[in-house]
Formats: structure tokens, sequence, C-alpha cells
């Protein structure tokens, strides 16, 4: 809380408010070397609750959504606790693609226990190997082949006795079967005798004779047909009888290898069903595995159709496999795009033509986390096209498609590979900022019925006797995990109280990891080049300075600006109307402090206080509702029984691009009072602080940068005792300010005063007492209020003259004064 000297004025804060110093004695070691890394989570008790039960439950749609700003450690805030439950999960199966027999475009799924897929792999290539070099042998056989010989020769003999007897039959009837190169024919035999009539002989028969010869040998030649006939299906035969042979022959050297397969997995339906589909389709094709030569190892010689080699088909595609995981997994995707969480379907060039099989399905992050975790970032996700309906798809449907982006979004109908879809279970966690939570549960229905856990990481922790000694313990760690020089008490000390700047609050310190890792790898590299062996308070101020120095250029030109008076800016002297405005400009991880002049210039209106900064739509709404505040403020206090006959005109002077935010309200205020009631304000003193309608200053942000912005300018052109900067009292908590700051002021060459009403800062701004109303509403007249309500009275009175008819002026002139 503000003090105040015996009249009222608002005293500066003591140096003890300005900055809270981390005692080095009140750390518990002399390096960070004596300390344990942390083994827990430290000032995230909300967020640790959140994934304990997130990451525990089992039920459906309890997904994890972890939202805080980059750079807090939420990677390793979370895989810390997946890593912990991961171990108490079994180890998940392997995950295996193998040939569909009845449909080849829909590979068949098998889920076995972890290393069985390799195991069956490899027995699978074993078996391949071994049926191309058997089932050649089998065949070349002297027992196959005299098998084979004697059905031939059977078949063979079929034709062969049919056309003897017909031959038989027809000289019983008197004909010769001849043939010739037409086919055969019938020719009559003369009686007794082994040759055929001549065809003079023929013609010389009687006619009678000769219609039956001729309907003798119509006889035969139908005989023939019927014979002729006949050969096809005995061809057909001979080759059922063949196959038949071979699939006997396949079957023996076939049944004993897969048996020995099945005896293997005989606990394993699907893969006996599938070793049954092998063993059948062998069987089938046997000839895929006969005249290809001698095996070489890994050869699979000959197309098939498609234009794959024939014997792929027997390989298993393992896709996923667990054989060397301890338990279940925690999968990180860094690229998740479409095909990357849900997998692909590759393609080989051949002979112009893209080809595949299901050898060539490859699983996606979603098949790695299957059993276990998986791990992303909600912006990559979003970023990338139709991935996140991917993701959606796949958790509520508990299966993961292998499919194209075309194939999915119905761009495409050519004939590819469906794979059966597999089985999932997983736990998702979602790391994002909070915007993008938020706009997902506002704008898509089913990500909080997917996503119902929500873990808030915190960017600050307490900074009390419970919590320096873990935030010690944070900072040995982080210094640790990158292998930095050990931190002395007075290093981690001077951390700490940078902790406490980087969250704006002497109560607070920053969670954001990123920001203190960097610091300690710059103090590192400053204690290297002093050839220090623990990092120490020096070197952490050193990497701090060179930080800001790095990233100072704009500030340095602006200041510059102001030194030239190219930019106006007083720090000494009084002027009415005229007050010194801070803000704040933010580039990239950069802000600073910025003095400004507010200027305000007041006459005769109908109460209008007009924002030059909205007229030219250089002013953002917040900007603009600060300065409708004022006008709410000025008709309470000074015209709540009459109007306020008043225009005035506000400006930001020399902004040329957008202001925003409501932290000028008071210096806008100031310099409309120091107006009105003519008053000088001493330039000197900067103001921020925002406004309400009833005169309390209210809590802003960047307090610590506004008031080193513009000590900074004071300090170049001559600090006198009577500079400062006015602050709203509820920033006091806030202040970390920097060490010649703080400095300044223990040697009185600078103040920090905190105001809590408007007629606090009137009081200092102006060095008139601001005024208390009487029990009649009235001010004191030589106060700043009495003066302000004194000008609006006259500008009323002003008004009414103005507004009076013009015969009722003229009557109040003087008698006799018109002659």
């Amino acid at each position: 809380m503000a003090t105040h000297d015996p009249t009222g004025t608002v005293l500066p804060l003591p140096v003890a408010a300005l900055y809270r110093r981390c005692d080095p004695d009140a750390l518990p070691f002399d390096t960070t070397t004596d300390i344990e890394p942390l083994a827990d989570v430290v000032g995230q008790p909300r967020a640790v609750a959140a994934l304990q039960f997130g990451v525990g439950i089992g039920h459906e749609g309890f997904n994890v959504f972890v939202l805080g700003a980059p750079g807090m450690g939420r990677h390793a805030l979370v895989r810390r606790f997946l890593e912990d439950q991961a171990k108490h999960r079994p180890v998940p199966q392997d995950l295996c693609y193998v040939h569909n027999f009845e449909q080849p475009h829909k590979p068949r799924v098998l889920c076995l226990p972890a290393g069985t897929g390799v195991a069956l792999r490899d027995d699978m290539r074993e078996l391949v190997e071994d049926l191309r070099a058997a089932l050649p042998a089998m065949f070349e056989s002297e027992e196959y082949q005299t098998r084979r010989h004697v059905l031939e020769e059977e078949m063979k003999e079929r034709p062969e006795q049919a056309f003897a007897d017909l031959n038989h039959r027809a000289r019983e009837r008197g004909f010769a079967m001849l043939r010739t190169p037409v086919g055969l024919v019938f020719a009559p035999l003369q009686p007794g005798k082994e040759e055929v009539i001549e065809p003079d002989a023929f013609k010389q028969l009687p006619e009678d004779e000769r219609k039956r010869l001729q309907t003798e040998i119509e006889s035969l030649q139908t005989d023939v047909q019927k014979i002729l006939r006949q050969m096809p299906r005995w061809e057909r035969e001979l080759r059922d009888a063949v196959r038949k042979l071979d699939r006997e022959v396949t079957d023996n050297a076939v049944a004993h290898q897969i048996d020995e397969i099945r005896a293997k997995y005989a606990a394993l339906p699907a893969v006996i069903a599938y070793l049954d589909s092998v063993q059948a389709d062998v069987i089938d094709n046997a000839g895929d595995f006969v005249g290809q030569g001698e095996p070489q190892p890994g050869a699979e010689g000959g197309q098939s159709p498609d234009g794959q080699p024939p014997l792929r088909r027997y390989r298993v595609n393992v896709l996923i496999d667990h054989s060397a995981s301890p338990h279940g997994p925690i999968v990180y995707e860094d690229n998740p795009t479409f095909t990357n969480l849900v997998g692909r379907v590759e393609y080989i060039a051949q002979m112009g033509a893209l080809v595949t099989d299901f050898n060539l399905i490859k699983p996606g992050a979603l098949h790695q986390a299957n059993g276990g975790y998986l791990l992303l970032e909600a912006r990559k996700v979003l970023g990338q096209p139709y991935a996140w309906e991917a993701l959606k798809r796949a958790l509520q449907s508990h299966q993961v498609r292998i499919e194209a982006l075309g194939q999915a979004l119905g761009l495409v109908s050519t004939v590819s590979l469906e794979p059966e879809p597999l089985p999932l279970d997983t736990k998702v966690a979602l790391i994002g900022e909070p915007l993008l939570y938020y706009l997902l549960c506002a704008y898509d229905p089913e990500f909080s019925q997917l996503f119902k856990v929500v873990a808030d990481l915190d960017d600050r922790m307490p900074w009390d006797d419970a919590g320096l000694p873990d935030y010690a313990r944070l900072i040995a760690t982080l210094a640790k995990r990158r292998g930095l020089r050990p931190l002395s008490r007075g290093g981690a000390a001077r951390v700490i109280e940078h902790g406490a700047r980087m969250a704006d609050d002497q109560a607070r310190l920053s969670m954001f990891q990123e920001g203190l890792d960097n610091l300690l790898c710059e103090a590192d590299w400053q204690a290297a080049r002093g050839a220090a062996d623990v990092i120490d308070a020096p070197h952490v101020q050193q990497a701090i300075d060179a930080q800001v120095y790095r990233s100072d250029r704009l500030r340095a030109r602006i200041h510059e600006g102001i030194l030239r008076e190219t930019i106006l800016i007083d720090v000494t002297g009084a002027v009415p109307g005229q007050v010194n405005g801070l803000s704040v400009i933010q580039i990239g991880n950069f802000a600073f402090g910025q003095p400004s002049r507010i200027t305000a210039v007041v006459r005769l209106g109908k109460g209008d206080v007009v924002d030059i900064e909205r007229q030219v739509e250089l002013g953002g709404p917040l900007h603009s509702k600060g300065v409708l505040i004022l006008s709410g403020f000025l008709g309470a206090r000074y015209a709540a029984d009459r109007p306020l006959a008043l225009s005035a005109s506000l400006v930001f002077e020399q902004s040329y691009g957008g202001v925003d935010g409501d932290s000028a309200s008071s210096a806008e205020l100031y310099a409309l009072l120091s107006a009105i009631a003519d008053l000088p304000v001493r330039q000197g003193l900067a103001v921020t602080g925002s406004v309400n309608q009833r005169g309390q200053v209210q809590a802003i942000g960047g307090v610590n940068e506004k008031i080193e912005g513009f000590f900074d300018v004071c300090r170049a052109r001559g600090l006198t005792g009577d500079q400062g900067v006015l602050i709203p009292a509820s920033n006091v908590k806030h202040l970390m300010l920097r060490h010649d700051v703080v400095d300044a002021v223990a040697t009185g060459q600078f103040n920090v005063y905190p105001v809590a009403t408007v007629d606090e800062g009137i009081a200092l701004l102006t060095g008139v007492a601001a005024g208390t109303a009487g029990p009649d509403g009235t001010y004191p007249p030589d106060s700043v209020n009495g003066r302000v309500a004194a000008r609006l009275h006259a500008l009323g009175e002003a008004a009414r003259a103005f507004q009076a008819p013009p015969a009722a002026a003229a009557g109040e002139a003087p008698a006799g004064s018109a002659g």
C-alpha cells in the first residue's frame, strides 16, 4: 500500500518494494551438484492430477489435451507420465499383413503375440525356399515319372483301341479303314480279297449295291465322329489324372513341412487358418515352384499377371514388431501427415506401370502406438490436410484403415489394395496452446467427445518457502541435463530472481523452462570465457545483459530519436495539458517500454471527449473504451446535475501505428484535468495505469518495462532526483526492476510512486492538492478539483449565454446604450 506525507501526498516506494532479492544463504547447497535432480514435476499440481487421471483411465474418449505455452516443458512432462504408466502395460501384439487367397486385393491382418510375427515371417520364408527345392525334385523323381508315364500310356491306348475296334468292325462288314491327308475314310473291299474295289469297278456295281455300300460307309463315318468327339474328354481325363497326381505328390511334399509350422503355432487359430490357405494354394499352384532352375536365397523368379513375383504372396509383412519391446510403446510423431498417421501403400514402377501388393503396406504412427500412447502436437496435426479428420475417425471407430488420401476422399476409383482394418487401442495425448484448445471446443463438436481430459499447465509457481527449494532443483536439473557447469548459490539465486522477473511478480516464479534453459546455456558460456568452474551471479547477469543487447536495436533507435528531439519527450519543466504516457512494445521475445507524449485540448462544446486515434482508426477497442470512461468520470464528478459544456481532444503525439489497451487512460485523464484547470504537469514524471469511472487507478501489464523505458530516457538526459513514474498501487507486487533502476532509486535520483486514485496522481503531477468535496458538494477553490469545477461551470455559463434568444440578450444591455 502507498504511504503519504502529512499533507496527504503519496511518497515514493522504498527500495525494498522495487525488487525481491533471493538470499543465497537460504539455498541449502554450495553448488547445484549437491542436490539431486528433480524426480517429480514442480509447480504443476493441477496438470499432474489431470495427467494421472487421463493416462490411467481406460474408458473410451478419455484422451488428453495438454495446453500450455511453448517452452514450458510440455513434452518432457507428458512423456514422463506416459513412461511411468507404460511400464504397467503389457507388450502389445505384433501386427502383420498376409495375402488373402480368396480376395487378393484385400490383405488379411494377423494380430500375434509379441515376437511371433518375425518368427512366422522367417518360417514362411524358409518354407518357400524348402518347397522351391523339394517340389522340383519330387516332380523329377523316377516314381513320379513312372506314374505319369503309366497315366499317359493308358490315356493314349484308349483312342488307339477305339480305332482298332472300328477297323475290325469295318473289315467284318467288308470295308477297309484308310488314313488320308484329309482324315479317315472307308473303302469297300473286293469280295474274298484284301484289296479295295477300284473306282471304275465300283461304278459297275448295281445301283442298289452302291447305295448299300454308301449307307455302310456313312454309318462307319458316324462311328469315327463319335470317337473323335470322345477324344477331348479323354484328354481332359488325362489332365485331371495328371493334376490329381501332381496334387498328391505336392501334398506329400508340403504336408509334413506345413504340419511342422502348424504345430509351432497351434495356439493361434488365425495362423492355422492362414497356413491351411497357404497349403491349398501351394497345391493348386505347384507349377510356380517348378521350372525356375536352382533356387537362390531370397530369389522368387517369374512374374505373376500383376507384375509381381508369384511367390511373394507367401511372405508375411510384419508391420509392427514388438519382439524387443519391454512394455507398451510411446510414440511421438513429429510430422503427423495423413499417411504418417494411418499408414500407406507403396508402389513399384515396372514396365511403365505402378504395381503393388500387401508386402508394400507401411505402418503409420497409430500402428506403432497401438497398445500404448501416441504423442502429437495439435498445431501440426491441424496444419496437415485431413490429418485431423483421420485421427478422429480412427479414435471413433477404434480401427486404423490404411488407404490413400484420394481413395479416402472418393476422388480416385482405380483398383488398389484395401487392407483389412487393424483394431486400435491407444491413448492419444495432444499438446497445444490454450487458444487451440478453446477453438476446438467451440467449433468441433467431436473434439470434446474424444479428448475429455484437459491438463492445463500453469506458467507460474509460488515463490515461497516450499517452492524455493523445488525451483532451485529445477534449475539444477536443467543444468545437468545440458551438461553445464554447476551453479553456485549466488548464481542460482540470480536465476531465481530472473524467474520472478519473467513472471512479472514478486511472489511468483516463471515456469517457462525454455527461457531458463537458454539463460543457463548463455551463463555457462560466460563462465567458460572467464575460465570459471561454476556459474556465479555475475555470469548470469552478463548473460541477461547480452540477451537484451542482441535484441534492443529498435529500442536504441527510438531512444536515439528521443535524445535527438526527433521524438518530442520532455523530462523536465511543467506544461499544462501534457503528460508522459508509457506503453510497451513487444518484438519477438523482447519487450521494452517507450514514453509517449499525450496532450489534451479543451474548448466550449457539448460534452464530447474526442479520441483522435479512434477518429483516424488508429485506436483499438480497448483504448476507445478507456477514453469513453473519461467522459463518464467527468460527468459523474463535475456535472452530475447540469450539462457538461465541454469538448476535448486527446491524442498520442507522433504516434503512427495502432494504439490499443487502456493502460494510458489515467494519463489521458491527467492531461484532460490539467488542461481544464490550466495547471502545468511535471514533465519529469511519467504515468501508466488504467482508470475506472470512479477515479480508481487499476493495474496494468508490463509495469517493469514501462518504468525502465522512462528511466533510460531520463538517465540519458540526466537524472535530477525529481523524475519518476506513477504506477497503480496494485502493481507494486509485480515490480522486479533492473538493478540500475533500483540503485538510482536508492540514491534518490529516481522515484516510483504508487497511486490508488486519480486524486493522488493529479496532486503529484501538478503539486496542487486534488481537494475533497465538502458537505455541499463543492471543492476548495485552490484545489485541482475546485479549479476543474470552476472552469466547467464557466464553460456552462458561456454555453448558456450562446444558447439564449437574441431578444433576451439585447434586453440585458445597459439603458441608453443603443443611442
